[in-house]
């Protein structure tokens, strides 16, 4: 059998952020979810609507602590009773928090600092880097999985030169274009919201991540998703323009916008 490296979106905004990423090869299926703001009947549902199941999955990967990544990890955590791969930064702030304090201890992984952490035995490895928002703490995440070198990174008020180093050696990218800079600013939003989002520790907005693109592109990118897109200061077609004038005309990159509320495919990497 071919091994082949799938990947889906289930939600991605602030609605709610899960993503399954999963190896298919000889032994089986194997894979992660990043992220648990999806409650874990609609996560089954959609895995059955590709014929996976909860068994497909070996792990949780989370990228920091706001309720939007986080609101059904207790409940995953009670259920399922999965690792739960985080920093120990986050662990810590979980450990504390009202959603998850009660089921996460005995799930509890600890990411080791600056190191490959195998979280599937001979499966997958993850690397995580810190990136700048206003969370306990957030980071993106290095994957190897089969043959494949992923990076996800959302929620990141910008980039820095780490991100984009794991980013150049990515085939596969996953990427923060949260807003459009003059939807925001001439939007219903109040000031001090605005400046949450702006100040740095926020969110991509569409040409900090065109601009990012055009830092750490290279001839082995394959695939590179937008995530996070605003509701109220952005548009699928406006992320997905800025992004495609940082791609050259002759690459072969498949380029595609995740939806907010709805799953994508399943898409094989």
């Amino acid at each position: 059998m071919e091994s082949k490296v799938i990947f889906k979106s289930f939600s991605s905004g602030s609605c709610g952020n899960c993503y399954y990423l999963g190896l298919e090869d000889e032994s089986g299926r194997h894979g992660v979810l990043i992220d648990a703001g999806v409650s874990p009947r609609r996560v089954k549902k959609e895995l059955l609507a590709d014929g996976l199941s909860f068994d497909d999955f070996n792990a949780i990967l989370l990228t920091h602590d706001h309720l939007d990544h986080i609101r059904s990890l207790g409940s995953f955590c009670k259920h399922l009773c999965k690792p739960v791969w985080a920093t120990e930064q986050l662990h810590k702030s979980l450990s504390r928090h009202f959603m998850t304090h009660e089921y996460i201890s005995g799930c509890r992984n600890v990411l080791a600092e600056n190191k490959w952490n195998e979280v599937v035995e001979g499966k997958i490895k993850v690397r995580y880097f810190v990136v700048p928002h206003d969370a306990t703490q957030t980071v993106g995440f290095a994957i190897c999985i089969g043959d494949t070198h992923y990076v996800h990174i959302t929620d990141c008020g910008g980039m820095t030169q780490e991100a984009v180093q794991f980013c150049s050696q990515a085939d596969s990218v996953v990427l923060e274009s949260n807003y459009d800079r003059q939807m925001l600013l001439n939007g219903p939003y109040t000031q001090e919201l605005k400046s949450r989002i702006l100040n740095g520790n926020g969110h991509l907005s569409n040409d900090d991540c065109a601009s990012a693109i055009k830092s750490f592109m290279h001839p082995g990118l394959k695939n590179l998703f937008l995530c996070h897109l605003s509701e109220n200061n952005n548009t699928p077609e406006l992320a997905y323009e800025s992004a495609k004038t940082a791609i050259s005309d002759n690459s072969n990159i498949r380029l595609q916008t995740l939806p907010r509320r709805t799953p994508s495919s399943l898409i094989i990497l």
